[in-house]
């Protein structure tokens, strides 16, 4: 008899009130079996689910002998003991070998009678048809495994992308000491849109660019990419970083959604010994400059978010960068950087910006000090890059010097 077969008898029996109908045709099976496990009651339920004949399961088999080899270790080392213990088991998944060899899932609820002195008498069993269910978790685990698979693609291309996105080492500018650290947040699985970028024009002509675009994953690393290659394009058309972003700006609003991005973009020009640095922030914080001997100092001014208005509100400032001088940009992992509910914050960032100052890779120092912060791990992603107009030799200073008018 089919499960629906016996449904249907089981209530017709119901409306009659026929209580061996109610046991004989319920919708799961029902078997009394001794403390031991043989078998001595069974439902015709029960009969129809394993094909078993009854008189080959009363007196004949004990429970555990239906069971598969695997379900066998089971009930002796975990459903017979908890019985004995608790008095009752719930839900406990075994297989059932049939009479023809093929498996059923069951799910098994259980109770243990005693007598009056306390003697077990009867365990009381009701099985239930699994088969559909253990269908459903199948299907649920191969959703799973599908949804992991993708994901796992997902962050491989991800990962493709800003491997492109961030230098793997800061390319050689004569006349420039440049240093850059880029951390991801976390153990680094997601991707963050933090990027930075060092390309050249012409001679003694050189871009930086840092900035962070809104949101993790593969959607921020597509945007990085385009606002990263869209600066650079823009770059040799365009003389002022201000141009440069309000067109970026263009192109990212023409782009459509929701993505939005913060950049400082610093064009450097070699001046003899000395560089001028021309700077346009759209919403990102400002580069710092530590003149030699001096303290830091921010520079420029913070225009708007790049990607979010139709009119970008941004302007340019000069600097002279001479013979000592170090200029830092940053994202804002590094002053956000938190330790329970303190900020690494700029306080902070000035005196490390001091710290390493004359240090080979600057950036790299001031990386490793936000880290230390946050025990070594970063909650949010971290890129610093530096660039310091080597010192005069001395020679060069006393040459000055002599030369100078009294």
């Amino acid at each position: 008899m089919n499960p629906q077969a016996a449904s249907d008898a089981f209530y017709a029996a119901l409306l009659d009130d026929d209580p061996e109908q109610l046991y004989e045709r319920a919708p799961c099976g029902y078997l009394s079996t001794t403390p031991d496990g043989m078998v001595v009651k069974t439902n015709a339920t029960f009969v129809d689910l394993t094909g078993y004949p009854r008189e080959d399961l009363v007196g004949r088999r004990t429970f555990a002998s239906l069971l598969t080899a695997g379900g066998r270790i089971y009930h002796e080392t975990h459903y017979a003991p908890m019985l004995r213990m608790q008095g009752t088991v719930r839900e406990v998944a075994f297989e059932i070998v049939r009479a023809d060899g093929t498996r059923l899932p069951v799910l098994i609820n259980a109770a243990l009678e005693w007598d009056a002195d306390g003697s077990p008498r009867v365990v009381r069993v009701a099985v239930f048809d699994a088969t559909h269910r253990r269908e459903y978790e199948r299907e649920l685990l191969r959703a799973k495994q599908r949804a992991e698979q993708s994901e796992s693609r997902a962050q491989a291309l991800a990962r493709t992308l800003q491997s492109t996105l961030i230098p793997p080492s800061p390319p050689l500018v004569p006349g420039l000491d440049v240093s850059a650290a880029y951390r991801p947040a976390g153990d680094g699985r997601e991707v963050g849109g933090d990027f930075y970028d060092i390309f050249q024009i012409s001679a003694g002509h050189w871009v930086v660019a840092l900035g962070d675009v809104c949101g993790k994953g593969v959607d921020a690393a597509v945007v990085t990419a385009l606002v990263r290659h869209t600066i650079r394009a823009l770059s040799v058309q365009q003389e002022q970083p201000s141009a440069v972003l309000r067109d970026l700006n263009d192109v990212l609003l023409a782009q459509g959604g929701d993505r939005f991005c913060t950049v400082v973009l610093v064009r450097l020009r070699r001046d003899g010994d000395a560089w001028s640095a021309t700077m346009a922030s759209g919403g990102h914080p400002l580069p710092l400059h530590v003149p030699a001997g001096c303290t830091v100092r921010p520079v420029g001014a913070t225009g708007t978010l790049v990607g979010v208005l139709s009119q970008l509100r941004v302007q340019d400032s000069v600097l002279r960068l001479d013979p000592g001088d170090l200029l830092v940009m940053y994202t804002d992992g590094v002053t956000e950087g938190r330790r329970a509910a303190e900020f690494f914050g700029e306080e902070r960032l000035h005196r490390s910006v001091v710290d390493h100052r004359d240090a080979r890779l600057p950036a790299d120092g001031i990386l490793g000090d936000v880290l230390d912060f946050q025990q070594g791990s970063a909650r949010d992603d971290i890129a610093v890059v530096a660039v310091r107009v080597p010192p005069l030799p001395a020679t060069v200073h006393q040459q000055v010097r002599e030369e100078s008018p009294t």
